[in-house]
């Protein structure tokens, strides 16, 4: 076998997690040729990863006609075998125009998409819950490889930015605090009060807030010791979440790549679960996650986190975790 088209078009944590077992692959397949089908907004951070030979881009925003063009590029092409890492009846539609001898998907495929594959992969063993992680590392036997996951996901430099300077220092004294996530049920409202108390407890600390959307802060950080990158766009805020830091923020995107980054990571949940969710493996030592009490983000503390921060913080880690 030597072409493989894997199909895993959003979102972003998902790819991320999709990155880090195919980047296993890679690492024990050489000879394998990996073409990537994404949506056109993620396509950056799936090319910035050197064991991708070729990205395809999904253009969603161009409705039917757009998906018709990429059906038509896919039937056009030729692979020995298709993953379909999505599990949707869209990403079983591109499963089926892709030619290929074998096509495998998702045991848990919905929407009809099981209708596409050749073979289903099965689920991690046991009742779970199983992380979003695990339920993909099953793929890499269909190689015959053996999934073996390697910390940092290593992808090519981020292009410069002016605020990297901001990163000098030790990691341990940087928080990149991200202050929303894909669903509002999901967004801690304390971040404010969080980052005051981080200013006061913290004397060498310093703050980077960054969001998909623009967000202002309700008080007055110290001079030089805080950073607003709010609204910024997503390749900035891919670059800015793989800095040397500490990252808190929501069940995210960016709290997974942060974590497959090799950073500290403290997420922060509500209604969803860290055992399914939550940066992974959750029982590293440079992970960690509060969840808030009965699922309600309103009733989590700051005081709360910020004792977890420093827990964190203080906790040794092996040189190759």
């Amino acid at each position: 076998m030597k072409s493989l088209l894997v199909i895993k078009p959003s979102s972003l944590g998902d790819i991320v997690h999709a990155l880090q077992m195919v980047q296993a692959v890679a690492r024990q397949r050489a000879d394998l040729r990996i073409s990537w089908v994404v949506r056109d907004r993620f396509a950056g951070l799936v090319e910035a990863a050197p064991f991708v030979h070729e990205v395809i881009p999904f253009r969603r925003r161009d409705g039917w006609r757009g998906f018709w063009h990429l059906l038509c590029e896919l039937r056009a092409r030729r692979f020995d075998a298709v993953w379909d890492l999505q599990g949707l009846l869209r990403s079983g539609l591109m499963t089926a125009a892709a030619p290929a001898p074998k096509k495998w998907g998702r045991r848990d495929a919905r929407e009809g998409a099981g209708w596409f594959y050749t073979d289903r992969v099965e689920l991690p063993v046991g009742n779970g819950p199983h992380h979003a992680l695990q339920i993909l590392l099953p793929f890499a036997r269909t190689l015959g490889v053996e999934p073996r996951l390697e910390f940092p996901l290593v992808l090519k430099p981020d292009p410069a930015f002016p605020w990297q300077g901001f990163f000098d220092g030790d990691p341990r004294n940087t928080f990149v605090i991200f202050t929303d996530s894909r669903g509002v049920g999901k967004e801690w409202p304390r971040y404010g009060e969080l980052t005051e108390l981080i200013f006061a407890e913290l004397p060498d600390s310093r703050v980077v807030w960054c969001a998909g959307k623009a967000t202002t802060p309700d008080f007055t950080p110290p001079p030089g010791r805080f950073l607003n990158l709010c609204g910024c766009p997503l390749d900035e805020m891919i670059a800015l979440v793989r800095q040397p830091a500490v990252f808190v923020g929501n069940d995210s995107g960016p709290m997974h790549l942060s974590a497959a980054s090799g950073n500290r990571v403290l997420a922060i949940f509500g209604p969803t679960s860290p055992q399914r969710f939550g940066p992974y493996p959750l029982e590293s030592a440079k992970h960690c996650a509060v969840s808030a009490p009965g699922g309600r983000l309103d009733r989590l503390e700051p005081m709360a986190v910020l004792t977890a921060l420093r827990e964190l913080g203080a906790r040794p880690v092996p040189p190759q975790a």
